[in-house]
C-alpha cells in the first residue's frame, strides 16, 4: 500500500465515478473515510499536502475531555469529548494510552479547593469513571522537589489519555484503504465543480507532489469538505460567509534528561489563569498550548504556523512558575511546534472562551464538518455520514459499533519486548508483522532513548506514501521534533535506510536534506522566526 507507484497509478484512474470526495486528511476526513466506506460508499478523499500535515500532527497529543472547558460552562462538548475518551482507550489500545495527571492548586489561582474537587468529580462522572484523588501538599512536594512551594494548597490526580495524533490518522486513513477505500496526499483541491443547477458536483484537484504536474476534474454524487481551519476557503466558493475562528496552539518540546516527568501537570498560568499542561510524551516532555488569534498575514509569509518569541515566553513563564527547581532556561528546549485550530466564531474577546464545539453545514450540494476536537472526530464523522446518506438518498447509517479501528492482531513472534511490540501495534496494527519482517539487522534496535526503532524508518519509506524527508521525520516517525536540531545528527544513518526504499538519487537527496532543514528552522526550531 502506498509504495513508489501508487500516485501514478491513482492518477490514472482518479476521473472515475465516486459516490463522496473527501476534502482534507486530517482525524475529521479519516474518520468520514473509514465510516463512508463501511456504509459502502465508493469514497476518494484528497489531502493537499501530507495526510495529517495541519492541525492534526500538530495537537497537544492528549485524548481528553478538556477539564477546563468546565470553567467555561461547555458542558456539553465535555461531556461527548470525555464519553469517546473511554470509547478511544478501549477501541485503539496502545495507540491512546491512559495518563495521569496531577493538578496543584495555588492561593494564586484564586479557586477555593472543593471547586476544584467538585469539577473534577463532575468530569470523571461524565466518562462514568471516579478516579480523581485529592494530593496534600507534602506529597506533592515529596513527589515533585521541584514544585513551586510558595502557596500550594492542595492538588489532585486525575486521568485522560494521550496519542501520537499523526499515527492515528495514518492507521485509521491504511485501515480505511485496506477495506476499499481510496486517499490521495498532495492533491489540492483548486475549486468546486457545479451542475446546471448550481449544485456542487465536483472538484477539481491539483497534483502538489511536483511542481506543473498533473490536474484533474473529478465528479461525485456528495462533496464533503473537512479541510480543518481552510474549510472557509472551500466554503466560499459556494456562497458561504466566513464562520471560522484560526487559533494558533503552540508547544515547546524539552528533553526529557533535563525535564522528567511520570505524569502529565496541569497549571493555570500566573498571568491569565489559563489552563495549561506539561506532558510526557513519546522520551520527550512537552509544554502547552496556547490560545492565539492566527493572523492572516502569517499564512501569507509562511507556508506553515510557527510559535512566537511571545508565545515561548509564555511557556517558559509557565516552567519557571510551577518548577522553579528545575531551572529550565531557553537553551534547554529542543524544538517547538505550533497547530491552528478550526474554532467557530462566537464572538469571545478572550479566545480561550470560544466553544470547542462542532459545526455541519450543508450549502449547494457542499457539506462542511469542522470545529470540534480531535478526540471527538468519530461524532463528528458519524454526522457527516448520515448527511451523506441523506444527500444520496438512502443506505444504512453507520451504528453507534461501527468499527473505525480494525482489532489489533495477537503479538508477533519476535525477542523484542512485549512494550515494545504493543507499541508497534498500536500504530500499525495488521501491519506490524510486516514492518517487523521488513527489517534490516541492527533496525530493531531504539533509537537512541526514544521508543522508536530504526526500522519504523525503513518501512514509512517503503509503504507509506512519503514523498518527502520532512513527511517522513515529522509526521510518520517524529524524530524532527523528538531529537535535537530535528535529527541532524542521525540523517546519515536515516538516509542509509531510506533512500534506496524512497528511490531517490543522490541530488534528490541533497534537495529533500535542504527542503527539510529549512522547514524544520522555521516552523519546529527553538528559536522563532519573530
Amino acid at each position: 500500500m502506498w509504495n513508489i507507484s501508487w500516485r501514478d497509478h491513482l492518477w490514472q484512474n482518479l476521473k472515475q465515478p465516486w459516490d463522496v470526495i473527501v476534502v482534507g486528511g486530517g482525524i475529521t476526513g479519516a474518520g468520514v473515510l473509514r465510516l463512508a466506506v463501511a456504509c459502502g460508499l465508493k469514497t476518494l478523499l484528497l489531502e493537499a499536502g501530507d495526510f495529517s500535515f495541519g492541525t492534526s500532527s500538530r495537537s497537544s497529543k492528549l485524548v481528553h475531555g478538556g477539564f477546563r472547558y468546565l470553567f467555561n460552562r461547555q458542558f456539553d462538548v465535555t461531556q461527548e469529548s470525555v464519553r469517546e475518551r473511554q470509547w478511544m482507550l478501549k477501541a485503539a489500545p496502545h495507540l491512546v494510552n491512559p495518563l495521569a495527571f496531577m493538578l496543584p492548586n495555588f492561593a494564586c489561582y484564586s479557586i477555593p479547593t472543593h471547586m476544584l474537587g467538585i469539577g473534577l468529580v463532575i468530569y470523571d462522572l461524565m466518562g462514568h469513571t471516579l478516579k480523581n484523588h485529592r494530593l496534600s501538599p507534602q506529597r506533592m512536594r515529596w513527589e515533585y522537589p521541584a514544585l513551586n512551594r510558595e502557596g500550594v494548597l492542595a492538588g489532585f490526580r486525575y486521568y485522560d489519555a494521550s496519542v501520537d495524533d499523526s499515527r492515528l490518522v495514518l492507521r485509521i486513513l491504511r485501515e480505511a484503504v485496506a477495506a476499499g477505500g481510496t486517499a490521495l496526499s498532495y492533491a489540492r483541491v483548486e475549486r468546486v465543480l457545479r451542475n446546471a443547477a448550481g449544485a456542487v458536483c465536483g472538484v477539481a484537484v491539483q497534483d502538489t507532489s511536483e511542481p506543473g504536474n498533473r490536474s484533474a476534474e473529478v465528479q461525485a454524487k456528495v462533496i464533503v469538505n473537512a479541510a480543518g481551519p481552510w474549510s472557509d476557503d472551500l466554503r466560499q466558493q459556494v456562497g458561504g460567509k466566513k464562520r471560522l475562528r484560526k487559533l494558533r496552539g503552540s508547544h515547546l518540546v524539552f528533553p526529557q534528561a533535563k525535564f522528567p516527568l511520570q505524569e502529565a501537570l496541569t497549571l493555570f498560568h500566573p498571568r491569565d489563569r489559563r489552563a495549561m499542561f506539561m506532558i510526557p510524551w513519546e522520551g520527550v516532555t512537552i509544554v502547552g498550548t496556547t490560545d492565539t488569534d492566527h493572523e492572516p498575514a502569517l499564512e501569507r509569509d509562511s507556508a506553515e504556523p510557527f510559535v512566537s518569541r511571545e508565545e515561548v515566553e509564555y511557556l517558559m513563564e509557565a516552567v519557571s512558575f510551577l518548577l522553579p527547581g528545575l531551572r529550565l532556561q531557553h537553551t534547554d528546549v529542543i524544538s517547538s511546534f505550533a497547530g491552528l485550530r478550526p474554532v467557530i466564531a462566537g464572538g469571545a474577546e478572550n479566545p480561550s472562551k470560544e466553544s470547542r464545539a462542532h459545526c455541519l453545514w450543508q450549502e449547494s450540494g457542499l457539506i462542511t464538518i469542522t470545529g470540534g476536537k480531535l478526540t471527538t472526530f468519530r461524532v463528528m464523522a458519524h454526522q457527516t455520514v448520515e448527511a451523506i446518506l441523506t444527500a444520496v438518498g438512502g443506505g444504512k447509517p453507520p451504528s453507534k459499533r461501527s468499527a473505525v479501528f480494525d482489532r489489533l492482531p495477537p503479538l508477533p513472534q519476535s525477542p523484542l519486548e512485549h512494550a515494545t511490540l504493543n507499541y508497534l501495534r498500536g500504530r500499525y496494527g495488521s501491519e506490524t508483522q510486516a514492518l517487523l519482517d521488513a527489517a534490516q539487522p541492527g533496525e530493531l534496535e531504539r533509537i537512541d532513548c526514544l521508543p522508536n526503532l530504526w526500522a519504523e524508518l525503513r518501512w514509512a519509506a517503503r509503504a507509506e506514501g512519503v514523498q518527502h524527508l520532512d513527511d517522513l521525520l515529522l509526521r510518520r516517525v517524529r524524530l524532527g521534533v523528538l531529537l535535537p536540531e530535528g535529527a541532524r545528527a542521525r540523517l546519515a544513518r536515516i538516509r542509509a535506510i531510506v533512500q534506496s526504499e524512497l528511490g531517490w538519487s543522490d541530488e534528490r537527496w541533497q534537495q529533500e536534506e535542504h527542503r527539510y532543514h529549512e522547514k524544520w528552522n522555521k516552523a519546529y526550531s527553538p528559536q522563532p522566526l519573530t
